[in-house]
Formats: C-alpha cells, structure tokens, sequence
C-alpha cells in the first residue's frame, strides 16, 4: 500500500531539525520501502505491507524518536483518502501571490465535518471545506492579515492538524500516484 507520512512540526523556526536524507532511512530501518522525502517540512511517501495506520503511525513515530532524539507526531493518508482530496481540491484554488491556500490534515479525534464550525474564519474573506481527513482553506493574498484563521494557532485544534500548502498535497498525491 502507497502512503504519505505528514510530520508535524519538524524544521520550524530552527526547531526539531530532521534531514531528509536521514529521515528517508529512518523509514527504510522501520520496514518501509521505495520511501521518497519531499522538501524539507516532512513529507515521505513510502510503500508498506501494513494495513492499519495508527499501528504504523506509532511505529514510525517511535523509529523518528530514536534517530533524532525528539517525538515527532506522524499523520497517515492513503492514495484514495489522497485522491479523494485532490479531486475536492477546486482547480483554480492554488497557493501563489495572489492567493493563499492550505490543507489543513486532521488527526482522528477532530476529523468530523462539524469542525469546520470550530475554525475563527471570516465568511467575507476566507472560505474553506470540510473533506474526509482534512479542511481546504483559501484567502486572497491581500486579506491574509485580515483573515481569522491566524487566531487558529496555539488551540487544541491546531495541535491536533499538520498544514501543506495545496501546491504540496497536490504534488505529493502524484508522487504516490507515480508510485502506485
């Protein structure tokens, strides 16, 4: 099975620094293979004969914390729950200078499409979009100072998500698709 492991937290403001090339066999020691790292902010698709996420999310998670000394959360998605994404993903959604758009990927105990509810948005600047797995969030460039969203950081629900720009999650879905 094709997944790719989202890592919260690493190489942010000079804190929980992780090499990818270190990474990349950390993964291959846990048992993954064909383990691919993609920029710097952890992300590594990877094969695995492992079926249940949360046993291999623990496994990876205990692999990263005994090469690098730190215990680092590991989020899982499969090729469908990726797909399934990318398709909901609105095409003229990007992340560029005139617009800024991220995934937002939830862990189990806040993936419920209700969540939405729980995000300090502004309805006049940001929209966004519950999919299984995830929130898709977007705000003209222009407005991101002004969008609530920032008021996000330090609460429970923002521990308990890790965020890619969509040009990533797009581009991680074709490499697993390549990989598949």
């Amino acid at each position: 099975m094709v997944y790719v492991a989202l890592l919260r937290g690493i190489n942010v403001g000079g804190k929980n620094k992780v090499e990818m090339k270190k990474l990349k066999a950390t993964f291959e020691g846990a048992g993954m293979t064909d383990v691919t790292a993609y920029i710097n902010s952890g992300n590594v698709v990877f094969k695995s004969t492992a079926r249940k996420a949360a046993e291999l999310e623990a496994k990876l998670e205990k692999a990263i914390e005994r090469d690098f000394g730190f215990s680092i959360k590991v989020l899982l998605r499969n090729l469908t729950s990726m797909k399934r994404l990318d398709q909901a993903l609105p095409a003229n959604w990007t992340n560029d200078s005139e617009m800024r758009c991220d995934v937002l990927f939830l862990w189990k105990e806040f993936d419920k499409p209700s969540v939405v509810k729980e995000l300090p948005t502004k309805p006049e600047l940001d929209e966004v979009m519950y999919v299984p797995g995830a929130i898709i969030w977007r705000v003209d460039r222009a407005n991101v100072t002004r969008s609530g969203m920032p008021r996000l950081v330090g609460s429970a629900l923002y521990k308990g998500m890790t965020i890619r720009n969509c040009n990533t999650a797009r581009k991680l879905t074709a490499i697993m698709e390549t990989l598949a």
